[in-house]
């Protein structure tokens, strides 16, 4: 059975790796969920492209959250982290609230 910290271990080894993938997909999913928006695609489309960018986003604060647990805390640290938490907040806002959200970027 693999346990938390074998998982932990694997977060920190192989780090240049799962950022290198978390990064660009958090980036790209983001911005489709804010072309979903602002191209009025229906809520399903909106709702995946969403759903799928607040994952990866999750994975990547649960991911520094393994460097923080060590004590590692570096100027990387906190901006992926802020990376993170701004995926979450305009994904989770594009769910909650899309009509409040075209207002606020002037296109509804």
């Amino acid at each position: 059975m693999i346990t938390l910290l074998e998982l932990f271990e694997f977060s920190r080894q192989y780090c240049i790796t799962i950022c290198g993938f978390l990064i660009p997909i958090n980036l790209l999913l983001t911005s489709l969920t804010l072309l979903l928006l602002v191209r009025q695609f229906p809520m399903a489309n909106l709702r995946w492209s969403a759903g799928a960018a607040i994952a990866f986003a999750l994975a990547m604060v649960l991911h520094v959250g393994t460097w923080l647990a060590v004590g590692v805390v570096m100027a990387p640290t906190y901006i992926l982290l802020s990376l993170a938490a701004t995926c979450l907040m305009i994904n989770g806002y594009a769910l909650a609230a899309p009509q409040k959200f075209r207002q606020f970027l002037g296109i509804a």
